[in-house]
């Protein structure tokens, strides 16, 4: 029995913060929701969460909310904060950002920009009821802290490469050691920074842009870093035609192969996308275990699904994103959930709303290698979760409530916000920061880009 649960000291001391009233989906499997439910929260970890019975306990804070849905805190596993700069553009030019000409690229934004827009990113990803996110784009070194001061957990890192990303947009795919030198070397300080030394509010995966973006050499660089540092690797695996014509020709070798000759393909990789993938990809994906980052709405949005079923039946762990342009996880469930069932032609038992819940919550915090931490509501975990308001028109009635969840609700329903015990959203705003001034200057910067953009 650890400190949290040990008898005497749980029942001596008042609670730093109660929350009561609340209907709460604990995320552990198969578990029913509690209706009136108490969660008892200390030292920033869940006390106790249980259906209310007699007096309530001494608490230094208490929230009483009725009609109120409690959830573990959202993961969301890849996503590119900066990437709100081409929001409502580049959902529409059928391919990923990095790759399409005539829009800002990550090469032109400024450290300052990068600042500014990743905050704007991060909290969207906040006030939808993210409690971690896992970013990845430039100038990690600024924007890591600046994000986390939002009160989120941040798991970040530049992107690793040794293309030269100014001439991508335009075919030119030239590979060069400095750049691939110096990306992974910036990786590697900001984990030398961070990693293990922030309490688990700051992380650093290694984001290995893509199999196209990294030569075969310095992908084995990669790898040879992960092995030394043990940092876990995230990369894009499979995400476009142009990456298999590509790797095809460069190496001979679908890019899940490639990955696994290098040694990238196990079970300490999360891969994004995984769309373009052929029966023997899925085998040897599965094989390895990895995790799949499904980005249910972005990818549609292009017009293509992830193969989740395969996946899944071959023995890949699923977990979701957002990816580009939004950070709306309760939209992306519903996304999984509904092209999920596209590609099976039918409602079955083994694809439902806790089946998407899941990949949101306790299946990304398996991703991230936080499964003992968060990514459910049980005694001795920190204490992230979220609070959606289910008394609104489109939430009503919530006989299922996870069902309504997924099938009605949205990230703007979300109410409050808990990291690490601290209450970091509070009635649909921030409470550690200037919403207004974030979006402010988030503005003004993309603004700039543009301008820039615009002018060659």
């Amino acid at each position: 029995m650890d400190e949290h649960t040990r008898s005497g000291r749980g029942l001596a001391e008042p609670l730093d913060l109660l929350v009561t009233g609340v209907t709460a989906l604990t995320g552990e499997p198969g578990a029913a929701p509690i209706l009136d439910a108490r969660i008892g929260i200390r030292a920033g970890r869940l006390v106790s969460i249980e259906p209310a019975a007699g007096e309530p306990p001494a608490a230094r804070k208490t929230l009483h909310r009725p009609g109120r849905l409690a959830i573990p805190g959202l993961v969301n596993i890849h996503t590119h904060a900066n990437l709100s700069m081409v929001r409502g553009v580049a959902e529409d030019l059928g391919f990923a950002p990095a790759y399409t000409p005539g829009i800002p690229q990550g090469h032109m934004v400024r450290p300052d920009e990068a600042y500014a827009i990743a905050r704007l990113g991060a909290l969207e990803a906040m006030l939808f009821g993210s409690t971690l996110i896992n970013d990845t784009f430039v100038h990690a070194d600024v924007v890591t802290p600046a994000m986390a001061e939002l009160g989120l957990r941040v798991w970040s890192c530049g992107r690793i490469h040794d293309v030269d990303f100014s001439g991508v947009s335009t075919g030119r795919w030239e590979h060069c050691d400095a750049i691939g030198e110096r990306t992974l070397d910036e990786a590697l300080a900001l984990a030398e920074r961070y990693e293990g030394k922030s309490d688990l509010r700051i992380g650093v995966q290694l984001a290995a842009h893509a199999p196209d973006t990294c030569s075969t050499p310095f992908l084995r660089r990669i790898r040879d870093a992960s092995e030394r540092t043990g940092l876990r690797v995230t990369t894009h695996l499979s995400q476009s035609k142009v990456e298999l014509a590509r790797i095809r020709a460069r190496d001979g070798l679908s890019p899940p192969e490639l990955l696994d000759e290098v040694g990238l393909l196990n079970d300490r990789l999360l891969a994004a996308h995984c769309i373009h993938v052929s029966d023997a990809d899925i085998a040897r994906i599965g094989r390895a275990g990895i995790t799949v980052a499904h980005i249910a709405k972005g990818n549609a949005t292009g017009a293509t699904i992830a193969p989740t079923q395969a996946l899944r039946a071959a023995g890949a762990r699923l977990s979701l994103g957002t990816d580009n342009m939004h950070a709306d996880m309760v939209e992306v469930m519903r996304w999984a959930l509904a092209v999920g069932r596209i590609q099976q032609g039918a409602v079955t038992d083994a694809w439902q709303p806790e089946t998407v819940f899941e990949m949101a919550t306790l299946g990304g915090a398996r991703a991230m290698g936080l499964a003992d931490e968060i990514g459910s509501l049980v005694p001795g975990k920190r204490a992230d979760l979220v609070l959606l308001d289910l008394r609104r028109p489109h939430l009503t009635p919530a006989r299922n409530p996870l069902g309504t969840l997924v099938h009605t609700g949205q990230g703007r329903d979300v109410e409050t916000v808990i990291v690490d015990g601290a209450v970091v959203v509070e009635d649909g705003c921030p409470t550690q920061v200037d919403a207004e001034a974030i979006r402010r200057d988030a503005e003004d910067a993309i603004a700039a880009l543009w301008a820039r953009a615009a002018g060659g």
